[in-house]
C-alpha cells in the first residue's frame, strides 16, 4: 500500500480536484459554438451553466448511490473521473446543440458524483495539521484546474470549436494516478472498529467518540450558502461594474478575473500554515478580510483601482474560511457519515452559487438600486456587515461555550 505521506501519493490525492472545477473551461468558445450551431445567446450559455444543475442533484445522491452499490469512496471517485472524462470530450465528435446540452448535464453527474467524495477521503486518511494542510491544498488545485483548463481550452480554440473540449482528456490522466497512488478505504471503518489501527497507511482520522451528526453541520451549511452568494456575486457583478467606470468597449475585466484567481490559490495553499498558527482564529481573519473586500468593492464608487483591490482580496480569505468548514467535520459525524455531511456542505456552496444573481437582485430592490451602471456594487456592503455579524457570533457562541 503507498504511504499517505508520500508526495506522489497526495498529488493523487488533489489530482481528482484539479478537474472538478473545469466545467466553465469552454467559456471562450461559446461565440464560435454560437454561431457554429445558430443558437440564441442563452442557449450558448446554458452549454457553460448546464452541468451545475446536476451537479447539486448527484451531490446529495452520491452517498446513497455509494452505500447502495456497496462501493468505497475510491470506487465512487473512479467511475466519477471516467464519467467526467467520457461526458466531457463528447462534444469533440458531435455537431448537435441538444445532444452537446445532454453530455454537458451528464458531465455535471460526473462531478456531483464524486465532489464529496474528493473530500471525505481526504478527511478519512488525515489528521491535524495534514488533514488542514491537504484540504487548504484542494482548495487550491480547485482553483489552479479552473485557470489552467481555461488557459488550456483557449489554446485549443485556435484549431475548432470543437477543440477546447479535449480538455477533459485530463479527468483520464487525473484518474490514472490517482487509481495507482490512493489507497483504497473500502475496509477502513471496519478496520477502525475492530481493531487498534496505528499504521502510518490506515490510520482513521475520525474521532471514534462520534456517533451522530451535530446540529452545527446545517449551521456549517448555511454559512457556505452565505460566503459563496458573496463570492459569486462578486465575479458576476465586476464585469459590469468595470464597463461603467471605463466605457462600453472596456474588454480587461477577464484579466482582472483570472487574477483574482491567483489569490484563492494563494489561500488554499497557505490556509494549512496558517491555520496550523492560528487555530480556530482563522476564521476571524478569513471572515475580516472577506468583509474588507465587499466593502473596498461596494463603496469604491468610480474609483476602479479601489475595486480591483477588492475583487483581488476577495478570493484569498474565502479560501481560508472554506477548507475550516471541511476540517471541521470530521468531529462532528461519525466516520461513516462523512460522505452525507460533506455532501451537504457542497450543497450548501453549490446553492450558494445558484441562487447568487437572486439574492444580489433582491438587495438591489431592498435598497432602491438600478441593477445597472454603479447601482451593482449596492448589495457588498451589505453582505460585507453580514460577514462581521457572523464573526461576531461565532466569537460569542465560542466564548460561551469555553466557559
Amino acid at each position: 500500500m503507498n504511504s499517505r505521506d508520500s508526495f506522489i501519493t497526495k498529488i493523487a490525492f488533489l489530482s481528482v480536484s484539479f478537474v472538478l472545477t473545469s466545467a466553465y473551461a469552454i467559456q471562450g468558445a461559446l461565440p464560435q459554438m454560437k454561431a457554429a450551431l445558430n443558437i440564441s445567446q442563452t442557449q450558448a450559455e446554458y452549454l457553460a451553466t448546464s452541468p451545475a444543475f446536476l451537479v447539486i442533484f448527484f451531490v446529495i445522491a452520491s452517498p446513497f448511490i455509494a452505500r447502495l452499490c456497496h462501493l468505497s469512496d475510491k470506487k465512487v471517485i473512479q467511475i466519477g473521473l471516467i464519467i467526467v472524462g467520457l461526458a466531457g470530450i463528447a462534444p469533440f465528435f458531435i455537431s448537435n446543440y441538444w445532444l452537446i446540452l445532454l453530455s454537458r448535464l451528464i458531465l455535471g453527474a460526473g462531478f456531483g458524483l464524486y465532489n464529496s467524495q474528493a473530500i471525505a477521503l481526504i478527511s478519512v486518511w488525515y489528521a491535524g495539521n495534514d488533514r488542514s494542510q491537504m484540504l487548504g491544498w484542494r482548495a487550491a488545485a480547485e482553483q489552479l484546474g479552473q485557470a489552467c483548463t481555461l488557459v488550456i481550452a483557449g489554446g485549443l480554440l485556435t484549431f475548432s470549436w470543437h477543440a477546447p473540449f479535449l480538455v477533459y482528456l485530463l479527468a483520464f490522466v487525473a484518474l490514472a494516478i490517482f487509481s495507482f497512488r490512493v489507497p483504497d478505504d473500502e475496509h477502513l471503518e471496519e478496520q477502525a472498529q475492530t481493531t487498534n489501527v496505528t499504521s502510518q497507511d490506515v490510520e482513521p482520522t475520525t474521532h471514534r467518540s462520534v456517533t451522530k451528526i451535530s446540529p452545527m453541520v446545517g449551521l456549517l451549511v448555511a454559512f457556505a450558502f452565505i460566503l459563496v452568494v458573496d463570492y459569486v456575486g462578486m465575479n458576476n457583478r465586476f464585469s459590469g461594474l468595470a464597463v461603467a467606470i471605463n466605457g462600453q468597449n472596456y474588454q480587461g475585466a477577464s484579466l482582472f478575473l483570472s487574477l483574482m484567481l491567483v489569490g484563492a490559490t494563494l489561500g488554499g495553499i497557505t490556509y494549512g500554515t496558517i491555520q496550523k498558527h492560528l487555530g480556530f482564529n482563522t476564521v476571524y481573519l478569513g471572515l475580516g478580510l472577506m468583509a474588507i473586500a465587499n466593502f473596498l468593492f461596494g463603496l469604491a464608487g468610480n474609483n476602479f483601482v479601489v475595486m480591483v483591490v477588492g475583487l483581488l482580496l476577495i478570493g484569498f480569505p474565502l479560501q481560508l474560511v472554506s477548507p475550516l468548514i471541511f476540517n471541521l467535520l470530521p468531529d462532528l459525524a461519525p466516520l461513516n457519515k462523512q460522505p452525507l455531511v460533506t455532501s451537504l456542505v457542497l450543497i450548501g456552496f453549490n446553492f450558494g452559487a445558484f441562487f447568487s444573481p437572486t439574492a444580489a437582485e433582491i438587495i438591489n430592490k431592498l435598497l432602491n438600486k438600478p441593477m445597472s451602471g454603479l447601482g451593482l456594487a449596492a448589495p457588498f456592503p451589505i453582505y460585507g456587515v453580514i460577514l462581521l455579524v457572523i464573526a461576531g457570533i461565532i466569537f460569542i457562541t465560542k466564548q460561551k461555550n469555553n466557559n
